[in-house]
């Protein structure tokens, strides 16, 4: 017997009738309408947004549940709400939403040390008494694998992340660091590991802080002398994600914390989890033995989506939102912001809210206006290809030959230049910048930037190369 949107909702209201109060029952779901059965697909109408953010927020377990007997573990949701027209005799529109198909991060409950007051001596391997925590994650359900779109840009991140929350602590990636410039996904990635492994395993502690926040809460314990009090509550985590871990750059107390306290974690099989907008390698003012665990498991780096995610980024967010473009203004946005994924969206909402809020049709003319404006202030982002391309250029050589393996002087200097200006000019790290000139090891990228800083100095000739090369690059 073939399905159909009608007979599969009609089982799945049969489900959820046993399972919930009448009343609740008649309220929220007999005004559901069926509408179309497309795969795994189930598209409903609700009356308004109101009971499709109601039905998300309070019944989307045993929706699931229902869902998943009837249409498999592909099965998903659509909500399809019928908006009335008030600009002219129009006819209503449509907005469809597709369920986000989670629910709510539950508060993890964890038994601690109680530490009595008294001086008799205690044997430090007996536990004299229990007390019971709840313990925020910090997560936010909305940043999860689902909406972490996949390209060529973060495969690495995401492969290592997904494997990260089938075993968190039984993979060799142990800590995890995620490092890539501003608005690439760092934070959501780290958020995407956290929730999946609340959903597989919701019996482990997992917490999300930022590194920032971990300073503060460390300085109120010295303040009110309970340092062993932070520490204890930290090795209690079963799941640390640490975001923006270049923050604790000069923070010397900060760092010592934290280095007990991952020891710990690690040592105990538990999983760690950081982000920085930096390598190790080029993290300034990190204790070397803090920098040597960072080390330990895999370093996985985010770099900016290419055309083709940019456009898929943007399509998912549409179809997440409701909202549907013409290709050509999708094509459009993602042509002219290549900056980074904040910057992506930010372009988008801005367009959807200038229509929404102006009542105008969304048009390549209205897209141009707005992503100029959006764009306009951003400072141009310069590649290394095009730093060797200049460098080459100004030497009079083509870029095979500054990337070769010879070793005279004049194309040992450009290919110096051309290192020194990547550093100077991207936020790469030290290694990628060697791997894309002539892959050499961050080292050799090291050493580069000194012997150019010297010879700036010292020599007027070479002087003379660094002003007109920032010129160029910087025009």
């Amino acid at each position: 017997m073939q399905q159909t949107a009608e007979t599969v909702w009609g089982r799945c209201l049969d489900f959820v009738q046993d399972n919930i109060q009448q009343q609740a029952y008649k309220t929220w779901f007999l005004p559901i309408v069926p509408v179309k059965l497309n795969g795994a697909a189930l598209s409903v109408q609700v009356p308004s947004k109101f009971f499709y953010e109601w039905i998300e927020e309070h019944y989307i377990k045993i929706l699931k549940v229902a869902l998943t007997k009837e249409l498999g573990e592909e099965a998903r949701l659509v909500y399809i709400i019928k908006m009335e027209n008030t600009y002219g005799n129009k006819l209503p529109f449509t907005e469809k939403i597709p369920s986000k198909n989670r629910t709510g991060i539950d508060v993890q409950s964890v038994d601690a040390p109680l530490h009595n007051q008294t001086s008799e001596l205690k044997n430090p391997f007996v536990i004299p008494g229990i007390r019971n925590l709840k313990i925020e994650s910090q997560l936010n359900p909305s940043y999860n694998f689902d909406n972490f779109l996949e390209g060529d840009s973060n495969r690495l991140a995401r492969s290592a992340g997904m494997a990260v929350a089938n075993r968190p602590g039984g993979t060799s990636f142990n800590p995890l660091l995620v490092f890539g410039g501003v608005g690439l996904g760092k934070t959501h990635l780290a958020h995407a590991i956290g929730v999946d492994i609340k959903e597989k395993y919701p019996e482990k502690t997992v917490l999300y802080i930022s590194a920032e926040k971990f300073t503060q809460q460390y300085i109120e314990a010295i303040k009110k002398n309970n340092r062993n009090d932070f520490i204890h509550f930290y090795q209690l985590i079963d799941v640390l994600i640490i975001d923006d871990v270049q923050f604790f750059s000069g923070k010397s107390g900060t760092q010592d914390v934290f280095f007990h306290i991952f020891n710990h974690l690690h040592q105990n099989g538990k999983q760690v989890i950081l982000t920085s907008d930096k390598a190790p390698v080029d993290m300034q003012d990190i204790e070397q033995r803090l920098l040597s665990r960072f080390k330990w498991g895999l370093s996985a780096e985010l770099q900016r989506p290419d055309y083709e995610t940019r456009v898929s980024i943007l399509k998912n967010k549409l179809y997440r939102d409701g909202v549907e473009l013409p290709e050509e203004i999708i094509s459009y946005v993602a042509k002219s912001v290549k900056t980074n994924i904040r910057e992506l969206e930010g372009a988008i909402i801005s367009l959807i809210a200038q229509s929404s809020f102006n009542k105008l049709d969304v048009t390549l003319e209205l897209a141009k206006q707005v992503v100029e404006k959006f764009v306009r202030n951003t400072k141009r982002e310069i590649s290394i290809d095009y730093i060797q391309k200049v460098v080459s250029d100004y030497f009079q050589m083509d870029v095979t030959t500054l990337q070769s393996k010879t070793r005279k002087r004049h194309i040992v200097q450009a290919r110096q230049l051309a290192m020194f200006f990547a550093k100077k000019f991207t936020k790469s790290s030290l290694a990628n910048i060697g791997n894309q000139i002539g892959h050499r090891d961050h080292a050799t990228v090291l050493h580069a930037c000194k012997t150019v800083d010297n010879l700036a100095f010292t020599d007027k000739q070479f002087r003379k190369y660094v002003e007109d090369l920032t010129k160029k690059l910087s025009s």
